[in-house]
């Protein structure tokens, strides 16, 4: 369904859509407000077409806020969005988004199916936008924290909006970080970046600079750093509930502690010194399950990396679909493509970390596999998505299996290569690079092909050797 054609009324959803934003709507007429803080224009505008059910209206008036911001205006106090109304805006119109751009069969299974997934009571980190506003908008009540509460590990380090908004709703029934919170973590994290950097142990991605005797943090690295300790509070904090996370960007504290839970992952409480066999058996069955419909039931445990290369070489290069026993909206739409292969890639990126920790030789050997074949199911769901072929690489180099990268690699530029239509900007798009999830939904793609033609010259060095 392109986006064009999407209509929230003759949504399978509407119901639950409209009683999301009038709920979302009623939270914002809610809140007390300063005298000197009116509502603005625009935050009028949206609020006033949502209401009344003007959805057109609410695209206008959310562009015109991103408008606003880009050229200056959100300084000015007739154009500015406080906190919660931004949060609000932000959700619905990100939520709205997700159906519009995407294939609404696939947006909503991705939300139900994680939400039913989750036990009530439980609380839920969102990363990606499909994993956070999705849930959001098909869940009973985000504003009641109905079935589970839901936020985002992304914005944890935002306490002068984003904690602020989330306290407003869930502050007297869990545990969120305080503003004092947040400024712990930024300087433990300091603190920490200063001895690394002064042993030459910086991260890739992480950019400290000393400005006027301060250090200052920039660089998504260190800001999910900080939201990784706020992450790690929360859980230390909230004792008594159960924890589950759709990752944005890997958090290591958490890893010892994961293990697959469905589409997304559980944060347990004691860390687990193998990951048991029955919860793996049941994530490779259930998955394999899970995308048959979506791309045939021919990718097994056994399938070759050639006959994935093969498929992605047949079916989305040359959009050769004679043989193909999936389905076509699915292959045609890359937004419910990189939802999926996002949350694979997930627990792949899981299964790796346990091949490289584990101190059993046998448990990193079982993890190895289980790791390929999550990154194979991956890259068969979205060839496109530079995390699946990325995080496959470096699984297939720590391996030494150099001739398998190549063919990854080599299959990741033919599809890069083949021409596309320029995407859609997202209405919805964030400013605040702390909300941003570590792949953002569209990416740049002369960079990318640059980035994986400039791989495979390296690799092909390497194997030359």
């Amino acid at each position: 369904m392109s986006r064009s054609s999407w209509s929230l009324e003759s949504s399978v959803v509407a119901a639950e859509l409209k009683r999301f934003i009038a709920e979302k709507c009623a939270q914002v007429r809610a809140e007390t407000r300063a005298p000197e803080h009116p509502q603005s224009p625009v935050s009028s505008a949206f609020f006033a077409a949502a209401e009344r059910c003007d959805w057109p209206g609410v695209f206008e008036a959310i562009a015109a806020m991103h408008k606003a911001m880009r050229e200056g205006k959100s300084r000015n106090a007739n154009w500015a969005v406080y906190p919660i109304e931004w949060a609000v805006v932000n959700e619905v119109g990100a939520a709205l988004e997700e159906f519009a751009s995407g294939e609404e069969k696939y947006a909503i299974a991705f939300g139900r199916d994680i939400i039913n997934s989750i036990p009530p009571g439980s609380i839920y980190f969102g990363g990606t936008d499909s994993g956070r506003f999705l849930v959001t908008a098909l869940s009973r009540s985000h504003v009641n924290g109905d079935p589970f509460f839901t936020v985002t590990q992304n914005a944890l380090a935002d306490h002068r909006s984003y904690l602020r908004y989330v306290r407003s709703m869930y502050g007297n029934r869990i545990y969120i970080p305080t503003e004092e919170d947040a400024t712990r973590a930024r300087e433990e994290y300091e603190q920490d970046v200063r001895r690394r950097q002064a042993e030459g142990k910086l991260l890739p991605g992480e950019i400290p600079e000393e400005v006027g005797g301060k250090l200052e943090i920039r660089g998504q690295m260190s800001v999910m750093a900080i939201n990784g300790l706020l992450t790690k509070l929360m859980f230390e904090k909230n004792p008594e509930r159960e924890f589950y996370i759709e990752e944005s960007f890997p958090l290591n504290w958490m890893y010892p502690q994961l293990s697959p839970q469905g589409l997304i992952m559980k944060i347990n409480r004691q860390p687990f010194s193998e990951l048991p066999n029955e919860i793996v058996q049941k994530d490779r069955a259930d998955w394999t399950r899970y995308i048959g419909p979506m791309v045939g039931e021919w990718l097994t445990f056994e399938t070759a990396l050639s006959e994935v290369v093969a498929f992605v070489d047949k079916v989305y290069c040359a959009q050769d679909l004679s043989d193909f026993h999936g389905d076509q909206h699915y292959i045609q739409n890359e937004v419910p493509q990189r939802s999926f292969s996002k949350l694979r890639s997930s627990i792949g990126g899981l299964y790796a970390w346990r091949g490289q920790n584990s101190p059993s030789r046998e448990e990193r050997e079982r993890m190895l596999k289980e790791a390929d074949f999550a990154f194979r199911q991956a890259f068969a769901l979205c060839p496109g998505s530079p995390e699946a072929v990325f995080r496959y690489i470096n699984l297939l180099l720590g391996q030494k299996r150099l001739d398998d990268a190549i063919l990854l690699t080599e299959a990741a530029v033919r599809l890069d290569e083949k021409p596309r239509p320029a995407p859609e900007l997202p209405s919805h798009v964030q400013y605040n690079g702390s909300h941003k999830p570590v792949i953002p939904a569209q990416s740049n793609p002369a960079r990318l092909l640059t980035q994986l033609e400039s791989l495979l010259e390296q690799l092909k060095r390497m194997k030359a050797l």
